[in-house]
């Protein structure tokens, strides 16, 4: 591992991505601690120590504690997770929008949409979040139509930025830019829930025997989680002789490899961005319908919790069937010469569907089982929200599978210069042994 550290550092390429990743990260963490115009920090600060609930937990859950400080970032990226699910949404309804995304030029229309659609949603989720800042006590240094406006512009204008920033991660960086930006949320969280167990076990409000439980129980959850995400179905492939120009390639046999959870952290992700656009919107509203909605989707009620489980199981069917279609994927082995052994060239695309379906159902279900551990931490064990959240539940699946994910890219940088990657290290190990 360190031999493999040391050499990426060396290859001047990987350095700069991973520099320019880093530096992009320290800039979304500044902007956390920068507060909206016309908010006074310390009535904000006082009185989500006093009154914190899960629905502020769960809001600083993936925004780094942006939340709480009222700062410019306080959506974080999630309303562009939620524009994106509408205009996936969409292109199952409208074919035209979906022959649209798959055409080149299309495709910087569909991001253009999902860019505009996403200031309509910041403005929608920064006008309910002033509306929350004003039944916060002394917490507004101006007037309120003032605060009103300059806080949507602000806070608007933050969200894009954070995807922009997110975009340049993507293109110059390492991994995916949005997810990383959400990981890096998730573990600035790490040093207050550290300092929160150990006020609690000074008071004596949490019992260190359980604490030791969960660390054990973590660390076995986290195993299983780098288990299921690593595991494969491989479906194999037979392409027969054929002549391409002049040249005659031979026959060849291969496979195609189905994740047992294609979708990755997907569906988490945008399960938790679906629910959370109703929790800003209507928490503290004047509304009653919207108020009564919030609190009936409050993170730690059953209610929430079966649609979130309902969501992440749906989620995981509809973004594999986007990202793997077994429809194109046959015609593609049929157009190349290639069958699947066993099985008639006509049936093939039944065949893969049933595959997928087999894999996705288990793989989506253990998911949804990961996303309720903090739930039940909290009601056995009696752990503050912000301790629980990291333990388990949606920040657990973050974290291992954008871990994962980031050590895949480095490993295909490492190996275009013909340079061992982390896996390759491992492997070595393990025959050690």
């Amino acid at each position: 591992m360190a031999n493999t550290l040391t050499d990426m550092f060396r290859m001047k390429d990987i350095r700069k991505k991973i520099l320019i990743t880093f530096g992009l990260l320290i800039v979304t963490r500044i902007g956390t601690v920068i507060p909206v115009p016309g908010i006074n920090t310390a009535a904000v600060l006082n009185y989500f120590r006093a009154s914190s609930n899960s629905f502020t937990e769960y809001l600083n859950f993936f925004s780094g504690g942006a939340f709480s400080n009222f700062s410019i970032f306080m959506l974080g990226v999630m309303p562009y997770i939620s524009t994106q699910i509408i205009i996936q949404l969409l292109m199952l309804v409208i074919p035209s929008l979906k022959k649209l995304a798959r055409d080149p030029q299309g495709s910087k229309k569909i991001k253009m949409y999902t860019r505009y659609g996403t200031i309509v949603v910041c403005i929608l989720q920064s006008l309910a979040t002033t509306v929350y800042a004003r039944s916060i006590p002394g917490a507004l240094y101006i007037g309120t139509l003032p605060f009103t406006l300059i806080a949507i512009v602000s806070v608007t204008a933050g969200s894009m930025l954070l995807v922009w920033l997110g975009e340049r991660i993507t293109q110059y960086g390492i991994g995916n830019g949005i997810s990383l930006l959400i990981f890096a949320g998730i573990v600035a969280r790490i040093p207050s829930a550290i300092y929160t167990v150990i006020e609690e076990i000074a008071v004596g409000a949490m019992n260190p025997v359980a604490l030791i439980v969960v660390i054990v129980m973590f660390f076995f959850v986290v195993a299983l989680v780098v288990y299921e995400e690593q595991g494969q179905r491989k479906i194999p492939v037979q392409y027969a002789k054929r002549v391409v120009g002049r040249m005659m390639y031979g026959s060849q046999s291969t496979y195609i490899p189905f994740k047992i959870n294609p979708s990755g952290v997907i569906p988490v992700i945008f399960a938790s961005a679906l629910l959370s656009f109703p929790l800003q919107i209507g928490y503290n509203s004047q509304v009653a319908w919207l108020r009564s909605v919030a609190n009936f989707l409050d993170p730690q009620g059953a209610p929430y919790l079966i649609i979130y489980t309902l969501l992440i199981i749906g989620f995981a069917f509809f973004y594999t069937q986007v990202s793997l279609n077994p429809i194109e994927m046959a015609k593609n082995i049929r157009d190349n010469g290639g069958s699947i052994p066993g099985i008639r060239n006509e049936k093939m695309e039944e065949y893969l569907t049933k595959v997928l379906n087999r894999i996705v159902l288990p793989g989506s279900l253990f998911l949804a089982f990961i996303a309720l551990i903090p739930t039940l931490i909290q009601m056995f064990f009696n752990f503050p929200a912000n301790v629980a959240m990291l333990f388990g539940g949606t920040s657990l699946i973050i974290l291992v599978g954008v871990d994962l994910d980031t050590m895949r890219q480095l490993d295909g940088l490492m190996k275009m210069h013909h340079h061992d990657g982390f896996v390759a290290v491992k492997k070595r190990k393990s025959k050690k042994f």
